[in-house]
């Protein structure tokens, strides 16, 4: 029976060493992400903190079977959140480095289409120059208002992330008696904190550019001032600094920045 007792506990402690070994590792690998500033920081910390209580307990425990056998359940629980979240964060990483991509090969597409256009200027001169200017159409006053709103469909404002659900865009489009009347078409952008694109997240294709937008929004310009009013919906805004730009075709005409509390 003496001798039952001993392997029983040499076989407990074994298996308690173990699972403080994959402790260390997940901590680790939490580390890891954690250290390469990922864009779900807050949610690694705090499931590597849940990881580090474990662990603290498993190394006061003495081998009790009961307690040990616990410990495993909580570990094969943390294991998949710290999975599914590692997952994520290459998801994330992916998807940051396509709109790097973009946002390059959007500026290196505008870098061309101005050194084109410098050339066509100085054939034509100053003349062409000047009406070029001239006819540009300028985007002035773009401001963001987050709202909640109210079940009785009240707009309140507000600069709380969790209590927003709906972002108010509006900008003037500036009186131009030589600029061409009709129909304008603008591209809005509206980037969150963690580099994603808001709203319809749609692609449109200039040339070899392309640019991800939240919504596009139409105007019937008559020459003189115009407000544009728009809004976009949505739900778990993040808190940070979000980051709003109004392209004219593939040229961008205006920018601003908003934070959410």
């Amino acid at each position: 029976m003496s001798t039952d007792s001993e392997t029983t506990e040499k076989t407990l402690m074994s298996e308690r060493d173990k699972l403080i070994h994959e402790l260390e590792e997940t901590k680790a690998s939490y580390d890891a992400a954690i250290a390469d500033n990922s864009a779900i920081k807050g949610d690694l910390e705090a499931e590597r903190a849940k990881i580090e209580e474990l662990l603290a307990e498993v190394k006061k425990s003495k081998g009790d079977v009961a307690a040990l056998s616990r410990y495993k359940n909580d570990y094969r629980k943390l294991k998949r959140e710290h999975d599914a979240l590692l997952a994520e964060n290459v998801r994330l990483k992916e998807e940051n480095g396509t709109l790097t991509t973009q946002r390059d090969s959007t500026m290196t597409a505008l870098g061309e289409t101005k050194r084109y256009n410098d050339t066509l200027v100085n054939q034509n001169a100053n003349l062409s120059k000047t009406v070029e200017k001239a006819a540009k159409l300028q985007i002035l006053n773009l401001h963001i208002q987050p709202y909640k709103e109210k079940s009785s469909g009240k707009l309140v404002q507000t600069e709380k992330a969790k209590r927003v659900d709906v972002v108010r865009v509006t900008f003037n489009i500036a009186a131009n008696e030589v600029a061409k009347a009709g129909n304008k078409m603008y591209y809005v952008q509206v980037i969150d904190p963690n580099n994603n694109v808001i709203g319809d997240k749609a692609t449109e294709a200039f040339g070899d550019q392309s640019l991800t937008y939240s919504f596009i929004t139409n105007a019937i310009y008559e020459n003189k001032t115009m407000e544009v009013n728009e809004t976009i919906s949505g739900q778990d805004f993040a808190k940070g600094l979000y980051h709003v730009n109004v392209f004219d075709k593939g040229q961008m005409a205006a920018s601003t920045t908003f934070n959410l509390k």
